[in-house]
């Protein structure tokens, strides 16, 4: 690692006046033995830890929900403006200037810089971990907790690394100003997985943690359901094509993920499969997973959202004119990243069968030819909007959706001439480029023009780690687990079970596909493409080429419906190197410099 990594100076905050428990006090010139003998001060310290927790959602360059726009649920209509996505779509990217890892938010600030910050944040955890034993504390059990609080958020972290870097060195400790750093090495990231789950089983065996935060005060802080929940996903990971190095470790991470969500569900934890709003949200079958998405956690002892696992204490998905329908409306700006056609594909008809053939779900190489699934009969390629997945309608506004605006009904017009037409020109900010909006992360059914939803991002819910089980449940060979945990998740929106005919392989894509669906616009399906890939292959068939649809109204007043693709060059992003972030270029030279040893991910 960079010398400045391990030779960081750590800041000493002391504790301020105000309540919240997690407010970040001002830096000090303290010397440590002074901070850890004041109780306040060492509170203070914990604080440190949830520093740079990153910003996801609509935070990124000039809200665009840049995480979402790479993957291949979204095309965004800044693709001509020079910024984040469209130096991305045009593949201007390098190991010395990455817009992925490097880009500035609108006001000048790294929101990104995941290296720098989170190897800083690493060794906060690791001096907390290695000095509470002889701090100061207010009472007893604040030692054990902010242990423990110290491992999952070094957990944490570790794990945010995985999956933008992969493979990485493995440190528990601190390391000394004169350290001997030509034996550093990276290391699996099973080798990664396997701190994450010593450090998070340490943590769920603190008495002092508790499962669940009940007081606004302490929002943000760890838990041991947090613990569980990475977990989970740190042996998921190691298992994947992407980072297994070709060992089997499907049946260690079906054991982990089913322990995690037997945990969570004993301790209080379950799916949100009810809507309480029902003014707001309406009553539909998937009303209940957008009002989750859509508003805070609350924090009590018996809380209205038992699903959410952890969720930022600050830094709201910003919703409102931006990133939402644009398109001629009064008072919005931008449609920012709109679904693609591929992704609307990915939604079932009502009777639970894919619409497309999921092997191989179209003919050709640029998506034009979508290769239906002959099984499914429900389907209408001329009315495509008809009978299908519940959840389709919460996640995406199409032709003929309807919504509230300005107090007033509005028909959703994406036919040409209509008012919310799309447009291909990258000059044309206020159009979707794929004849789609998002939706999911908007509140519906408000009054006026501010549809606004400012919920605080939801890192993990438990719906997310029911489809972990699913997958490597499937993976290891449990097939009848892992339809009793995707059903269960299918089940809130009202999607039928999964059928017990189906072969391993095609359990896999359907369960696959459910995480997709289930959880779109949740940055997730980003790192699922990359995961899922061998380290030779690439992101060629899924993101490359990008279809929209093209709706022609008739003069009897129906629809035609025409894919086109949404550019006539492929977009970036899709080759064997981006499957995962290079390491900044100075990093990379100064640690061969030192090791030598090649530091910098392949392709870079």
């Amino acid at each position: 690692m960079k010398h400045k990594l391990y030779i960081f100076l750590l800041f000493i905050f002391l504790l301020n006046s105000c309540n919240d428990a997690l407010d970040i006090a001002p830096d000090g010139n303290l010397q440590l033995d002074e901070v850890l003998a004041d109780p306040d001060k060492v509170e203070a310290m914990v604080n440190t830890l949830y520093e740079n927790i990153p910003l996801k959602g609509y935070v990124y360059f000039f809200f665009d929900p840049a995480v979402v726009a790479c993957s291949d649920d979204g095309w965004s209509s800044e693709d001509g403006q020079g910024q984040l996505v469209d130096q991305y779509y045009k593949d201007n990217t390098s190991a010395s200037n990455h817009p992925m890892r490097d880009f500035h938010d609108g006001h000048g600030a790294r929101t990104n810089a995941y290296w720098d910050r989170y190897w800083k944040q690493i060794r906060l955890c690791s001096q907390l971990i290695e000095v509470i034993d002889e701090a100061a504390v207010n009472d007893e059990a604040d030692r054990g907790r902010f242990k423990a609080e110290a491992k999952v958020m070094r957990a944490f972290f570790y794990m945010e690394l995985v999956k933008w870097f992969g493979k990485l060195p493995v440190m528990d400790a601190t390391v000394p100003f004169d350290a001997d750093f030509s034996e550093l090495t990276k290391q699996s990231v099973y080798e990664v997985a396997q701190l994450i789950l010593s450090d998070c089983n340490d943590a769920i065996n603190e008495p002092a943690l508790p499962w669940r935060i009940t007081t606004d005060a302490n929002a943000g802080r760890a838990t041991k359901a947090l613990a569980a929940a990475l977990s989970s996903e740190a042996i998921m990971f190691a298992a994947s094509p992407l980072h297994n190095e070709g060992q089997n470790h499907w049946e260690e991470a079906y054991q982990v993920a089913k322990k995690s969500v037997e945990q969570l569900k004993a301790n209080g934890y379950e799916l949100f499969n009810s809507t309480t709003q029902p003014n707001v949200f309406g009553d539909g079958q998937a009303a209940a997973l957008r009002q989750l998405v859509c508003q805070n956690a609350d924090f009590s002892g018996s809380p209205r959202d038992k699903e959410t696992i952890y969720q930022a204490r600050t830094g709201g998905t910003f919703v409102w004119h931006i990133g939402y329908i644009g398109s001629n409306m009064s008072n919005t700006f931008k449609p920012g990243t709109c679904p693609t056609q591929e992704l609307v594909d990915a939604f079932e008809t009502i009777n639970g069968k894919p619409v497309l053939d999921l092997n191989n779900p179209y003919q050709d190489e640029q998506h034009l030819v979508p290769n239906y699934n002959p099984d499914n009969e429900m389907y209408d390629p001329n009315n495509p909007y008809a009978n299908r997945d519940p959840r389709l309608d919460q996640t995406v506004l199409h032709n003929g959706s309807k919504m509230i605006w300005d107090n007033n009904e509005v028909t959703v017009e994406t036919f040409t001439g209509g008012q919310h037409a799309p447009s291909f020109d990258v000059t044309a900010r206020a159009r979707s480029r794929t004849g789609y909006f998002h939706c999911k992360m908007v509140t519906p059914g408000a009054s006026g023009v501010n549809q606004i939803s400012n919920a605080n991002w939801k890192f993990y819910r438990l719906g997310g780690l029911l489809l972990n089980l699913a997958e490597t449940a499937a993976k290891a060979g449990h097939n009848a687990e892992a339809r009793v945990a995707a059903d269960e998740v299918r089940a809130r929106s009202g999607m039928p079970e999964l059928p017990g005919s189906l072969s391993p392989e095609e359990l896999i894509l359907r369960i696959h596909n459910e995480r997709r669906v289930e959880l779109a616009w949740e940055e997730n399906r980003y790192f699922d493409l990359r995961r899922w890939q061998e380290p030779s292959g690439d992101l060629s068939e899924t993101c490359k080429w990008f279809t929209a649809m093209v709706v022609t109204k008739n003069g009897d007043g129906s629809f035609t419906y025409t894919r086109r693709n949404v550019s006539s060059n492929p977009r970036g992003g899709w080759q064997n190197k981006d499957l995962v972030l290079p390491l900044p270029l100075s990093e990379a030279s100064l640690l061969e410099s030192v090791t030598g040893q090649s530091w910098q991910n392949p392709g870079w």
